[in-house]
């Protein structure tokens, strides 16, 4: 079994070192990671479910794709990368916030990252990797805080807690208006 390192980091996301992925992830220590928020022209969100074999969240809803840079990699590269092998495109990404979070999943394992989250648009067939991803949907903005407000356990705690800051940065940054997003 091939094994993967994090990278360890603190509050103010400076890198302290490294450790294997599943380690941290036993251990509830911060470690860099990244969300990518994915929108169609019509201001519609893409949502992965996450594979059944996933270590946790398995069936879980989620945002286009996330995961964890390796050591010497750059975040927003990584971002590219995880987006072709979960779901088989590379599309412009541009970083819009970070934030920390702390979570307890099953397995016994916590999810403690500083989480960058990046936003892009894309329209064209998505081939998702079914090792990765079990469906994807694009929804309205509007229809995922109302099933998030009914159904909370059927998303993934990072997706809970980003939501709300991605809803404003889209209302903030495009004012409920049909438009053609140009990320670079």
């Amino acid at each position: 079994m091939i094994t993967q390192e994090v990278i360890l980091v603190n509050e103010k996301d400076e890198e302290i070192g490294t450790m294997e992925k599943m380690e941290a992830h036993r251990k509830g220590l911060l470690h860099r990671a990244f969300s990518v928020f994915i929108f169609d022209k019509q201001g519609r969100m893409l949502l992965q479910q996450r594979a059944l074999n996933k270590y946790h969240g398995a069936l879980l809803w989620t945002n286009a794709c996330c995961s964890h840079p390796y050591p010497g990699e750059k975040t927003h590269n990584a971002a590219e990368r995880r987006l072709a092998e979960e779901l088989g495109f590379v599309t412009g990404i541009q970083e819009i916030f970070s934030f920390i979070y702390r979570a307890d999943v099953e397995n016994n394992l916590i999810e403690h990252e500083y989480d960058h989250v990046f936003a892009g648009e894309y329209e064209n067939e998505i081939l998702y990797n079914e090792a990765e991803v079990a469906k994807v949907d694009y929804r309205k903005l509007t229809d995922i805080k109302k099933d998030i407000e009914i159904n909370p356990s059927q998303y993934t705690s990072w997706f809970k807690l980003a939501f709300p800051r991605i809803e404003k940065w889209w209302k903030e940054k495009y004012n409920n208006v049909t438009v053609n997003i140009q990320f670079e």
